[in-house]
């Protein structure tokens, strides 16, 4: 499964709970905040300030990574 822009940060995380390093690294270090339960992706990027593109790629890169449920 690819991962989106519009999809919730909340669901990303908890479908590869891996991707909570690439989200820390890329300065969405609120996981654990309400915001992360209603926001999508490209929302929290935008109030951070992060490139949409490089952490979609990055957030892919890991989710590919993983092994097929």
């Amino acid at each position: 499964m690819t991962i989106t822009k519009d999809m919730g940060i909340m669901e990303v995380v908890q479908k590869y709970p891996e991707t909570v390093d690439v989200f820390a690294m890329s300065g969405m270090g609120c996981i654990g905040c309400a915001a992360a339960h209603f926001e999508n992706i490209e929302q929290g990027a935008l109030a951070h300030g992060i490139d949409i593109e490089k952490l979609m790629a990055d957030l892919n890169e890991v989710a590919e990574a993983q092994p097929q449920q």
